[in-house]
């Protein structure tokens, strides 16, 4: 996984983490992709959401809020990353995520903003994931409050 993180008047922060992906599943005949990747606090993770298992198509996935538990078909993505010694994290409010390739290997791009609280600031994130192996294991997708 790569990620490029662009804050207003600082620098960019860019890193690369390995990553993983789990299928995984929660309630009213809902599914999902879980895909994280993370290294020394700096990650990125990405779920993909949907009604139907064999709906993982490649093309383009909107965003969605993690409280949205209506539409029936979309991605949210977070990222956390630090700066010297100081955490930062947002969730993309604007963008979209686009899906390259699924089957055994999972490979997307996702591009947006969001409000980065602790700077008061909208943040933009590029994280592309290539050729990520889908795990056999798999999770629950049920949101947590």
């Amino acid at each position: 996984m790569r990620a490029l993180v662009a804050r207003p008047h600082q620098d960019t922060i860019r890193f690369e983490a390995p990553a993983g992906a789990k299928r995984c599943s929660g309630a009213s005949g809902r599914w999902g992709l879980l895909l994280q990747g993370s290294r020394a606090g700096n990650g990125v993770v990405v779920w993909l959401r949907g009604r139907d298992a064999d709906a993982l198509a490649p093309g383009p996935w909107p965003l969605l809020q993690r409280s949205d538990t209506v539409s029936p078909r979309g991605a949210t993505v977070g990222v956390r990353y630090m700066t010297n010694d100081v955490a930062h994290g947002l969730v993309l409010d604007s963008g979209a995520v686009e899906v390259r390739d699924t089957g055994r290997v999972v490979a997307l791009v996702a591009r947006g903003s969001g409000l980065e609280p602790a700077a008061a600031a909208r943040v933009a994130l590029e994280a592309s994931f290539e050729a990520v192996r889908l795990e056999a294991d798999t999770v629950s997708c049920r949101p947590m409050s």
